[in-house]
């Protein structure tokens, strides 16, 4: 099964459906090898601001399913715990990244980024850590199919995403939930929800798995016939599920990630419009 077929449903129903074995194997005999935490500080040429990330990663046989936690915030014991434990067990994990890379890390195995699977690889070129962003903001704006003029609702701010909107001509409302304010000293709203209704579209990070504010956003975008892009370390493999269903597109950048390395990468884009992409 590739996608979730004539199916409606939410994220805490995607999560059912893994649980009782209908998209693959039954998650009770499938173990986490490896977990691990990554921890990044970056400030890029240019740039008068930086940020840091930490994501939780867990692999599962050949793949690897992530999700990104604010700094600080994951217990160490949390990787200790999921090392040797099966998938269904990390499930019920009280933990939500926890189970957000758990889910990730299966249907990564079940329901790898291939084109069979809705995939269309888009290469990334090697060069410098802001080269890189910059690239891949280029493939994730080129989902958006909007007018100049249009605004656009940005979760999660990076800003070669609200550079590259510029470039296109569109208007944007950058949100993040610790608020402040952007490179260029625009104002962070800390209400996604809120701010969406004033927006002609969503680009939303798949931090908002982790942070649970995913939901809500779909449902806003499937409600009012919006477009919801999804950029997406955090949960590469579960977000292509919900195409058709409030998700418009993703572009899908499973560990490693275009930070971690200099060389060339791969990023996996999904419109609906390719084989198993749009169901």
């Amino acid at each position: 099964m590739t996608a979730l077929t004539g199916i409606r449903t939410s994220y805490d129903g995607l999560e059912d459906l893994v649980r009782a074995g209908a998209l693959g194997p039954d998650p009770g005999t499938l173990r986490v090898a490896v977990a691990f935490t990554t921890r990044q500080a970056v400030r890029h040429d240019g740039r008068g601001t930086g940020y840091r990330n930490e994501v939780l990663s867990l692999r599962l046989a050949e793949a690897v399913g992530s999700c990104a936690v604010e700094p600080g915030a994951l217990p160490d014991s949390a990787v200790e715990e999921c090392v040797g434990a099966d998938v269904a067990r990390l499930l019920e994990h009280p933990l939500l990244p926890v189970r957000v890379a758990a889910l990730d890390a299966y249907l990564m195995h079940v329901l790898p980024h291939t084109q069979a699977n809705g995939a269309r690889p888009v290469p990334l070129p090697a060069g410098s850590s802001l080269e890189k962003s910059w690239a891949r903001a280029q493939a994730v704006v080129g989902l958006l199919d909007l007018p100049p003029g249009a605004t656009v609702l940005v979760v999660g701010v990076v800003n070669s995403l609200l550079e590259a909107l510029r470039s296109r001509g569109l208007r944007y409302i950058p949100c993040d939930l610790k608020g402040g304010a952007t490179e260029w000293d625009e104002p962070v709203v800390a209400d996604a929800l809120a701010a969406a209704g004033r927006c002609d579209a969503l680009l939303v990070s798949g931090m908002t798995l982790g942070n649970g504010t995913f939901e809500p956003l779909r449902r806003h975008a499937l409600a009012h016939g919006k477009q919801l892009v999804m950029f997406a370390q955090t949960g590469s493999a579960v977000l292509p599920r919900f195409l058709g269903q409030g998700v418009s597109a993703v572009c899908a950048e499973p560990y490693p990630f275009f930070w971690l390395d200099g060389g060339p990468g791969v990023l996996h884009r999904y419109d609906g419009s390719c084989p198993g992409g749009g169901r």
